[in-house]
C-alpha cells in the first residue's frame, strides 16, 4: 500500500525547487522551450516513453503499470502570462514582462513528482498513466492542438485528470466540484459603422459613438431579462475603440468582450441576443453593425461518479473539511479540450496563505503561492490515479 502522503514529502523538496526554476524562467505560450526541455530531460531520467514537439512545445509521457488496466490522462499545463513581475521573491521571473502569474509553474513540477511517484511504485499500477505536459493554456488554443495532433489516442485515455492551484482557497482545502465548474467562453467583437463628420456639425454625419453606448448598455440587459436567473452568465465589454481627435465623429468604433456561460442552452441564448441587440439598437441609429464571436474553450464539466470518487479519497487523505464540493468560476480553461467524451474531473488545489501574503489572484503581478500545494495536490493526484488502476 503507497502511502501517499509520504510519498508527496519526499518530493516536496523536488517540486519545490522545479517550481522555483521555472517560476524564474517563465515562458510564453508556445515558446516553452527551456521548461519542456527540463520537463522531457527528468522525464527521460525515468527510462519510459516521451515525446517532445507535441502541439509544438508539448511534451507526453507514458507509465505502463505492472498489469494491463483502464489508461489515465494527467494534464499539466506549462505557460506564463506577459506580466512584470512584482513579488520581490528570490525565485522571481529574470525575462523582463513575463511571469508565472498562474500557477502553471506549480502544475509542471507537480507532474514531475508525479512521474518520479508512479514510476517508483509502477508494479502496483493495473494500467496506464499518460502524462501531458501541456503548451499554450492562456488563450491560445494550446489543448485544441494537442488534441489536433492525436494526444487522446494511442492510447485513448479511460480517464482525464487536472488540476489547478487556486489562490481563493486556503491551502489545504481542495475544490472538488461535480458539474460545471469553469465557464465556456467566447470572445465578442463589434464594429458599428456609422459617418465621419465634424464635432461641430454632428447633423452631417452618423455617429456610430452613440450607437456603441446605446449598444454597450444594451448588451447589460440580456443576462438580466434573458437568461433564466437560475442560471449563470456573464456579457462584459472591455474595450471600445473608436476616433482619434476631440473635434471629429468617426466613421468606426470597435467594441471587445467576453461571453461566459456553463449550459448550451444559455450559451445560445447568449449569442443570438446579442447579435439581436447589436444590429437592432445599431439600425435604429443608421449605422451598420457586425458582430463576430469566436470560440475559445468548451465547459469545464466533471464526471459525477468520478468526482464524488475523487471527493472520498480527499476526505480520507485529508479531511472531510478540506473538502469544498462547490467551488466554482466564470473563468475559462482549454483543459475541457482533454475531457471531451471522457470522464474526468479537475480539481481546484487550494494554495492561498494571507500570514504569509500568499492572496494576491491569478494574473496578479504579486500573485504567488504557499508551496504547500504542491505537496498536497500531488499526493491527491496520486492516489486518484492509483484507485483508478488498482
Amino acid at each position: 500500500m503507497v502511502d501517499f502522503i509520504a510519498e508527496a514529502d519526499e518530493l516536496f523538496e523536488y517540486t519545490r525547487d522545479l517550481r522555483r526554476d521555472f517560476h524564474k524562467h517563465p515562458e510564453i505560450g508556445f515558446e516553452e522551450f527551456r521548461t519542456a526541455g527540463i520537463v522531457a530531460e527528468e522525464l527521460n531520467k525515468l527510462n519510459i516513453e516521451v515525446s517532445t514537439g507535441v502541439a509544438e512545445t508539448g511534451v507526453v509521457a507514458i507509465i505502463e503499470g505492472g498489469k494491463p488496466g483502464p489508461v489515465v490522462l494527467c494534464r499539466f499545463d506549462m505557460d506564463a502570462l506577459p506580466i512584470n513581475e512584482e513579488t520581490n521573491a528570490e525565485y522571481a521571473s529574470v525575462n523582463d514582462g513575463l511571469m508565472h502569474a498562474c500557477g502553471h509553474d506549480g502544475h509542471t513540477a507537480i507532474g514531475l513528482g508525479l512521474a518520479k511517484l508512479l514510476h517508483k511504485n509502477k508494479e502496483a499500477l493495473n494500467g496506464t498513466v499518460k502524462l501531458v505536459f501541456q503548451p499554450a493554456e492562456e488563450g491560445m488554443g494550446g489543448a485544441e492542438k494537442m488534441v489536433a495532433e492525436g494526444v487522446l489516442e494511442n492510447p485513448r485515455p479511460d480517464y482525464s485528470l487536472g488540476l489547478h492551484v487556486w489562490n481563493t482557497m486556503p491551502v489545504g482545502k481542495f475544490g472538488i466540484t461535480a458539474g460545471p465548474i469553469m465557464a465556456a467562453a467566447e470572445t465578442m467583437q463589434i464594429k458599428i459603422k456609422g459617418k465621419g463628420a465634424h464635432g461641430a456639425k454632428p447633423n452631417e454625419g452618423i455617429d456610430p459613438i452613440v450607437a456603441a453606448s446605446q449598444i454597450i448598455l444594451g448588451l447589460q440587459t440580456i443576462v438580466s431579462r434573458n437568461v433564466d436567473p437560475k442560471d449563470t452568465a456573464v456579457i462584459s465589454v472591455t474595450a471600445i475603440n473608436g476616433g482619434t481627435a476631440f473635434n471629429i465623429i468617426p466613421p468606426e468604433v470597435e467594441i471587445l468582450g467576453t461571453i461566459r456561460s456553463y449550459s448550451p442552452e444559455t450559451r445560445e441564448i447568449l449569442l443570438r441576443r446579442i447579435d439581436e441587440v447589436v444590429t437592432g439598437i445599431a439600425a435604429s441609429m443608421e449605422c451598420e453593425a457586425e458582430v463576430k464571436m469566436t470560440d475559445i474553450t468548451p465547459v469545464v464539466d466533471n464526471d459525477d461518479a468520478l468526482t464524488h470518487r475523487i471527493q472520498d479519497l480527499a476526505t480520507d487523505l485529508f479531511s472531510a473539511d478540506k473538502v469544498v464540493s462547490d467551488e466554482r468560476t466564470m473563468g475559462s480553461e482549454d483543459m475541457s479540450f482533454l475531457m471531451k467524451d471522457i470522464p474526468s474531473c479537475f480539481v481546484f488545489v487550494g494554495s492561498q496563505n494571507k500570514e504569509k501574503g500568499f492572496h494576491f489572484g491569478h494574473h496578479h503581478p504579486k500573485f504567488d503561492i504557499d508551496e504547500k500545494a504542491l505537496r498536497n495536490g500531488l499526493a491527491l493526484m496520486a492516489s486518484t490515479v492509483f484507485d483508478l488502476l488498482s
